[in-house]
């Protein structure tokens, strides 16, 4: 299978299986809208009567080239993945938690996906022995494996400060004994970060997540605070605060959401930029139809552009020397993620799971309180090992939809939670989702072979 798109003056032919990624000339380029998996040395007439526009000879010498290709298997590369799909492991050890130290929030965010906080169950902390009992939990779930992942998560998570900072302390003590090496993460909407918990995020999280949608309109007319004023002011000289002593060989990133409220969303994204944040994502919101704020298949033409726009601005601060990276066009085009990680996706429900404060265990943050699919609690070391397996079972082969998608080893089927609250239906993938991931993905493509053009140029 293979995949040909034109962007900005530079051709692309993507061969999905091998993930060889091809710049090519017009004629080339021409040639292979013909091409078929079963392409033989010479170049067929029918190509030829095709393309008359084009001298003989050059077509001819495109096609060889093209042909040369195919036999270096990178045209038209068999799918090694589909047996190899048949035999992934379902039960794999849990190596990440997504702790829900606070079910609350000090905002009332409008698209929030956790009823502002509380997830539909009641405002509530996690005490610290919940959080003691995730960590032995994890430790014992995790066999072998040696790196685990933390993330605090909320809510807001430093409304569970002292929950957070014992908790860390408790896996420090014991990762050593148990072989373990513990990587926290901390997401937070800024508004109680002073001076103690910059100081103890820097020095204590690997990674930190800021919640910022981009200018003050577009911010505060979504992300309001209990009395329903804009956050903006409050919380971004404390993001910039913790990122200026922030050490730059630890991760951070400002992620914002855009709706259809700001679909010029490289404004915001530019905005951030600007504001001194070179690692960032701004996302499409995922929610029900009709909330006034939800995408449809009728944005997509203006969410396209943007994308496009949003290329040119990355090229153009990139040339200035103000580059910043952009989540959703980091895309490894040299080895990529390792196959299991192609084939399934981010491990929801069996190599990662959500805690809630009460102990519950779900397969990602965005499952919680969803009925059907707890899976246990840390309070008794419950594990649902059939909901584990129905989660690990699926993969690009799964989902007949996919089968047939250039991008599925970039986007490994989706988001289960987006399928599963847009179609009620894990292995149907969420439509709008998968059309803006492609696009996405056209960019990433397109943002690397002119960084090195430019590069060589």
């Amino acid at each position: 299978m293979i995949h040909r798109y034109s962007m900005k003056g530079l051709n692309f032919v993507l061969d999905v299986n091998s993930g060889a990624v091809h710049v090519l000339d017009d004629i080339s380029y021409a040639v292979s809208e013909f091409l078929m998996p079963e392409m033989g040395e010479g170049c067929p007439e029918a190509i030829f009567a095709a393309l008359p526009q084009y001298a003989r000879e050059e077509v001819a010498d495109a096609y060889a080239e093209l042909y040369a290709l195919k036999q270096a298997g990178q045209l038209f590369a068999d799918d090694d993945y589909i047996d190899v799909s048949k035999y992934v492991p379902v039960g794999a050890p849990v190596k990440a938690l997504c702790l829900h130290v606070a079910h609350d929030c000090n905002l009332r965010c409008k698209y929030c996906f956790a009823s502002t906080g509380d997830f539909g169950t009641g405002r509530k902390i996690m005490p610290f022995e919940v959080a003691k009992k995730a960590i032995d939990f994890v430790i014992e779930r995790s066999g072998a494996r040696r790196n685990i992942e933390v993330d605090f998560f909320g809510g807001e998570p430093l409304m569970a400060f002292d929950t957070v900072k014992k908790t860390v302390e408790y896996a420090r003590s014991i990762e050593g004994a148990h072989g373990k090496k513990f990587r926290f993460t901390i997401t937070t909407n800024g508004v109680l970060l002073d001076e103690d918990a910059r100081r103890y995020i820097n020095e204590n999280m690997d990674n930190v997540v800021l919640s910022i949608d981009g200018r003050p309109e577009v911010n505060d007319g979504m992300r309001k605070t209990v009395n329903g004023q804009g956050s903006y002011d409050v919380i971004v000289p404390k993001f910039k605060k913790l990122i200026e002593a922030r050490d730059p060989a630890r991760d951070y990133y400002a992620r914002g959401t855009f709706t259809a409220k700001n679909l010029d969303f490289a404004n915001d994204v530019l905005h951030i930029a600007n504001e001194g944040f070179d690692r960032l994502s701004v996302e499409p919101v995922a929610s029900e139809p009709g909330s006034g704020y939800d995408l449809t298949e009728a944005d997509l033409p203006k969410i396209f552009a943007e994308y496009d726009r949003l290329v040119d601005i990355m090229l153009e601060k990139r040339r200035k020397g103000e580059g910043f990276s952009f989540f959703h066009f980091m895309v490894d085009l040299d080895q990529g993620p390792c196959v299991i990680k192609r084939l399934r996706g981010c491990g929801a429900g069996y190599e990662y799971v959500a805690v809630t404060p009460e102990g519950d265990i779900y397969p990602c943050h965005q499952f919680v309180g969803r009925e059907g699919y707890r899976q246990g609690s840390v309070m008794d070391g419950s594990f649902d090992m059939e909901i584990s397996k129905k989660f690990a079972a699926q993969n690009i082969y799964t989902r007949e939809k996919c089968r047939d998608c250039w991008a599925k080893f970039y986007c490994s089927g989706g988001c289960s939670a987006a399928n599963d609250e847009m179609n009620h239906n894990l292995n149907e993938p969420y439509a709008l989702g998968c059309e803006m991931e492609r696009k996405r993905l056209e960019c990433a493509i397109y943002l690397k072979a002119a960084e090195m053009d430019e590069s060589d140029s």
